[in-house]
C-alpha cells in the first residue's frame, strides 16, 4: 500500500535531458512510474524547445497544468497558444495527439504533467513514423516501416 506523499516543487531532484536541437527539458518526478497508476512530473522547457515530439498514447492519459510561461500546443485540431492556468487533457487515442513547444525568447515554460499509466503503453509518433513500447521492463522505439511478418524468426 502506498503512503501519502508531500513535496515542495523546489525540493524535488531534477533530471536534465537534451535530445536533438529542438528538444530539451528538465524534469522533476513527484510520483515516479511503478509506484501506482499515476505518474506526476514537473517539466521546465527552455525557450524555443519542446520536451517531446508530436505523439499520442494507446493506454496512458495525460493532463498538463501550465504554471508559467507561454507555449504553442499542437493537436489534431491545429495549433493554439497556452499559458499560466491552462489545463490540457489528452485522451489515450489519436485524438489526444500533442506537442508542446515553449514560444518565449527568454522564459522557461513550466508545467505539471499528470499521467495515468499502465504496465505497458504504445506511443505513436505520426510526424516521424515511429512507435514506442514503454513499460516497467521495456523502453523501445521502432520505425513503422520496419514491419516484419508475424512468423519472421520463428
Amino acid at each position: 500500500m502506498e503512503n501519502f506523499r508531500r513535496a515542495n516543487i523546489g525540493d524535488l531532484p531534477a533530471k536534465h535531458k537534451v535530445g536533438t536541437e529542438s528538444y530539451e527539458y528538465t524534469r522533476k518526478k513527484f510520483v515516479p512510474f511503478g509506484v501506482g497508476n499515476t505518474l506526476v512530473s514537473v517539466y521546465e522547457i527552455p525557450p524555443h524547445k519542446s520536451a517531446y515530439p508530436y505523439h499520442y498514447h494507446h493506454k496512458n492519459e495525460e493532463t498538463f497544468f501550465i504554471i508559467s510561461g507561454t507555449g504553442l500546443l499542437k493537436t489534431p485540431e491545429g495549433e493554439s497558444a497556452v499559458g499560466p492556468g491552462d489545463l490540457l487533457y489528452f485522451p489515450a487515442n489519436e485524438n489526444g495527439a500533442h506537442k508542446l513547444t515553449n514560444m518565449s525568447d527568454t522564459e522557461p515554460l513550466v508545467y505539471i504533467d499528470f499521467d495515468v499509466v499502465h504496465d505497458i503503453d504504445v506511443t505513436v509518433y505520426p510526424d516521424s513514423n515511429k512507435i514506442a513500447v514503454w513499460g516497467k521492463d521495456t523502453n523501445r522505439v521502432y520505425r513503422t516501416d520496419d514491419d516484419v511478418d508475424y512468423y519472421t524468426g520463428e
